[in-house]
């Protein structure tokens, strides 16, 4: 088997004090996915569910837990999980597609996606998300259609995942995995297995199931990507890649890496972070997650593709918030084409409003340069003043909570009233 054409798609980064300032780790990922298809930012309350209780998934239905957590997410307005996200716990999880030696299943399972969703609704700290995932993989497997298209495209994933006080990268191969915890500076994924001989936690077959395929002596230090994939991991800092060029965006802003800054890398077109094309990046998030406990985790979710001509509006996670209904796409129930089988026979409009407005004004800063400029001003003045603010909840540590309830969607509102 000759190892796949590299993907395009997705990069997601953490920073850690010292590399982030003031006591607090930043969070970012943008989400690469096909050019037509709308993210959407969603709220789920926590809630309590009856015992036995079944959970349907995008494909499949899994046994749900007693209580989840509240959590917000941006994801695919298709399917059930979410490309990226927050809980009310300050957990963060991003995922990436990955490709190696082993084949892909063809059948319907957990997608990666499912996983980063269920990881956030049932675990309250970083370690215990990993924990989630690689307990619903071994019982459930992962696989399924990744793309709202009749057209196959499915992977592997790997997944960053970070709270207040560290990051764990998880890296898998159909069920079996390694991981790798991160208590201090700055990580990326991207689309490639970056796990190497630094392995904190592991699938308790992982070793014996290289040697059985041939792909490991048992005798050479094990190098889980160089095992696991076709990555050249003496090379991966230095080869060009997204990997490499997001490693080189972290580590130029070593120590001073902030949400603004974090936004920048995310925007960043010369390295490929912020992709265009047939793929490109369709949302953006960035999360400031301080290590004081009494003081609020912050979320920033673009709803959007493009982030360097979307706003990227603040999130925080307090009692009695509504539904974002501007960022929410329509659902179609059981006759949605992802529900029927064969399925994805017809694509429905998913998009949300803000989806629709942003899309016209887009158009308007392609065509009409001087009322483009106007609108891009407009827009990167909202989320300045926005990040201000944010930075004086931080800062002072007081949080009214009457003001910041609808605080994303009284900003969804602001970036509406300039796209109009």
């Amino acid at each position: 088997m000759f190892p796949r054409p590299p993907p395009r798609s997705c990069d997601t980064f953490v920073a850690l004090p010292p590399a982030a300032p003031g006591g607090r780790v930043v969070f970012g990922k943008n989400s690469d996915r096909p050019a037509d298809e709308v993210q959407e930012v969603v709220h789920f309350p926590a809630a309590a569910h009856p015992p036995g209780a079944a959970l349907e998934c995008t494909y499949i239905s899994i046994e749900q837990v007693e209580r989840t957590h509240a959590v917000v997410l941006s994801r695919p307005s298709w399917l059930w999980g979410a490309e990226m996200g927050a809980n009310e716990h300050g957990v963060c999880i991003g995922n990436e597609a990955v490709w190696g030696r082993e084949e892909i299943g063809d059948g319907e399972a957990l997608l990666g996606m499912d996983l980063v969703r269920l990881g956030l609704e049932r675990a309250d700290t970083a370690e215990k998300a990993l924990c989630v995932i690689v307990d619903l993989l071994e019982k459930y497997g992962q696989g399924g259609n990744c793309m709202e298209s009749h057209m196959a495209f499915t992977y592997h994933n790997s997944f960053l995942i970070a709270d207040r006080k560290e990051a764990w990268v998880l890296e898998t191969s159909g069920k079996y995995w390694a991981a790798e915890k991160v208590e201090g500076g700055v990580r990326n994924i991207s689309n490639q297995l970056s796990i190497t001989t630094k392995i904190d936690r592991e699938h308790p077959e992982l070793k014996e199931y290289a040697k059985s395929n041939g792909w490991w002596d048992g005798e050479k230090e094990f190098d889980f990507a160089a095992t696991y994939s076709y990555v050249n991991t003496a090379r991966m800092t230095t080869s060009g890649g997204r990997y490499c060029e997001g490693y080189k965006l972290l580590n130029k802003h070593k120590g001073s890496i902030t949400s603004e800054i974090m936004m920048e890398i995310l925007r960043d077109k010369e390295s490929g972070i912020n992709m265009e094309g047939g793929f490109m990046t369709t949302g953006s998030m960035v999360s400031v997650l301080p290590q004081q406990p009494n003081l609020p985790c912050i979320h920033f979710f673009t709803g959007t593709p493009d982030p360097a001509r979307s706003v990227f509006k603040p999130f925080i996670f307090v009692p009695g918030i509504t539904q974002l209904l501007k960022t929410t796409s329509p659902t179609f129930g059981h006759d949605d084409p992802v529900k029927k089988k064969p399925r994805f026979q017809s694509k429905p409009d998913r998009r949300h409003e803000l989806y629709k407005k942003h899309e016209s004004a887009a158009v308007v800063m392609e065509t009409i340069k001087d009322k483009g400029k106007e609108i891009l001003k407009e827009i990167q003045e909202l989320e300045k003043q926005k990040i201000n603010q944010m930075e004086s909840i931080l800062q002072n540590g007081c949080l009214d909570v009457n003001q910041v309830v609808n605080l994303f969607s009284q900003c969804v509102e602001e970036e509406l009233k300039i796209y109009s």
